[in-house]
């Protein structure tokens, strides 16, 4: 836990001095540490350096440490669930479903700021919460729930989303539509202090939530009979982590745009390393979730400098091999044989 803290911090600062104009790790280390003694806003509007870093890559990567880190610990929640290595938002079609509610919010001119923050994540959580109902009913309906079901709820829930998010934009403005393509692409551009405060209050209360069950989702790994057995209420925390996971994917949704396999690929790489206990997990998984979606924008943002592009294209090219490779190899351990 401590050793995936301190190359969390390792790494941010190092992000911090890659773009367009490369900054020294020493002008990084005094600007911080001025920015802590004074006024971050008066250092930013004397010094263009300050301005860069306070302003402009600090909140960026911020929010890539916010987005990667509740993705992952999304993922290993839903996991731990659903007790299928392969359940992931973005593969059960959760995030799909939170892009639909933020796309209709977009259609009707709630985007992302700060007098009409509240409307964009509420409207994405209520379409991953959908999803997640569905998905929930599937469950409940098909007793073990097969890894060939999670796939197949996966594609046909992430085609049914993505025909009404297609439709929305082709009726949308054109320059209205333009942006919402970029955005469901999955980008980071854009975030201000204010914008991040926000997000933090409602991943917050989804990690909150998450954190509270920790244990009940190590009994659950066991089978639902034996936690049971164990004084686990299943049923109420199902619903207690399914919330959480609808709340924490439509917040990080409304802010970035749908980002794949995240929550996929960072709880087994986590597994090889720590234990299985979902009370150091979440937290292990949350830190190197966050680490690899700030080292994936900043790949994003200066492979083509000064041109960039959208941090999905990363996570999708990682994540997608990874995701096949799970599928060709250990089929027997997915339940598939």
């Amino acid at each position: 836990m401590s050793a995936a803290s301190v190359g969390a911090v390792l790494v941010f600062v190092a992000c911090l001095g890659f773009g367009t104009q490369n900054i020294s790790y020493s002008t990084i280390i005094a600007v911080m540490m001025g920015a802590v003694a004074g006024s971050p806003m008066e250092q930013g509007s004397s010094d263009p350096i300050s301005v860069i870093l306070l302003q402009v890559r600090m909140p960026r990567v911020v929010l890539a440490f916010l987005v990667g880190g509740s993705l992952a610990m999304v993922g290993v929640a839903l996991q731990a669930l659903l007790r299928n290595p392969l359940a992931d938002p973005f593969v059960i079609g959760i995030s799909s479903g939170a892009a639909l509610g933020a796309a209709i919010a977009l259609l009707f001119g709630l985007g992302i700021s700060v007098g009409s923050l509240s409307a964009l994540p509420v409207c994405a959580f209520a379409g991953a919460l959908l999803s997640l109902m569905i998905m929930y009913r599937i469950s409940a309906a098909q007793y073990g729930f097969s890894v060939y079901t999670l796939l197949l709820a996966g594609v046909v829930l992430n085609a049914i989303f993505s025909a009404f998010i297609m439709f929305l934009t082709s009726i949308a403005d054109p320059n209205r539509a333009f942006g919402m393509y970029a955005w469901l692409m999955g980008t980071l551009t854009g975030p201000d202090w204010a914008t991040l405060g926000m997000l933090v209050l409602y991943l917050g209360a989804g990690l909150v939530i998450l954190g509270m069950h920790a244990q009940s989702l190590n009994l659950l790994t066991l089978g639902e009979e034996t936690a049971r057995s164990l004084g686990v209420e299943v049923e109420r925390v199902k619903k207690m982590v399914f919330l959480s996971a609808a709340l924490l994917t439509g917040a990080v949704v409304s802010f970035s745009g749908i980002i794949g396999f995240v929550g996929l690929i960072i709880p087994h790489a986590v597994r090889l390393v720590v234990s299985a206990d979902h009370r150091l997990l979440l937290p292990v998984a949350g830190l190197v979730g966050g680490v690899f979606l700030m080292l994936a924008d900043t790949v994003a943002r200066t492979a083509l400098s000064p041109s960039e592009f959208p941090v999905g294209v990363i996570t999708a090219l990682v994540g997608g091999p990874i995701f096949l490779w799970l599928l060709t190899t250990r089929q027997t351990q997915l339940g598939m044989k």
